[in-house]
């Protein structure tokens, strides 16, 4: 087992199947001389059904997206795992991106992401620690609250 996996199991958490794409692209694509992976966007899905569904600031409360948001970084790590084989490999979470689904008037969007990029540093610790955009947007596919994706720097 991983010193990562290791990690997630002293948190209480084991990580699903890697998600299938739903349209035409690859889940996660390796890049720059093989030292950068950069993930598809994600959603907050549970044995392939989204946790939660609609709008931050009408359907959902902050503490609602942000457990949306750790639940897709969770299924993030799925991708990576599959991706990499070991997720030992990721020397650094290098910049995370993430859109949040909301309601006009909605501005907390950096709270909502904090779900995911507080779990980042739970698991990784400074390698944890990354660049970040928060951003809202009037819709996400299947009404998923949060889709997020990101870049990591890998090692052998």
């Amino acid at each position: 087992m991983s010193k990562v996996e290791a990690r997630l199991r002293e948190l209480g958490i084991e990580l699903p199947e890697a998600p299938k794409p739903a349209a035409a692209y690859v889940p996660a694509k390796t890049f720059g001389n093989g030292n950068f992976v950069y993930t598809s966007g994600n959603d907050c899905r549970v044995n392939g059904k989204l946790m939660y569904e609609g709008k931050l600031g009408i359907d959902l409360t902050i503490e609602q997206g942000q457990e949306a948001a750790r639940q897709t970084a969770i299924n993030l790590l799925a991708v990576l795992k599959e991706h990499l084989g070991n997720l030992d490999r990721i020397k650094s979470i290098v910049k995370v991106l993430g859109f949040v689904n909301s309601a006009p008037g909605f501005v907390e969007q950096p709270y909502v992401i904090n779900g995911a990029s507080t779990f980042f540093e739970e698991v990784f610790g400074e390698a944890g620690v990354h660049a970040r955009s928060a951003l809202g947007t009037s819709d996400l596919p299947f009404n998923t609250p949060v889709e997020i994706e990101m870049v990591v720097e890998i090692g052998d």
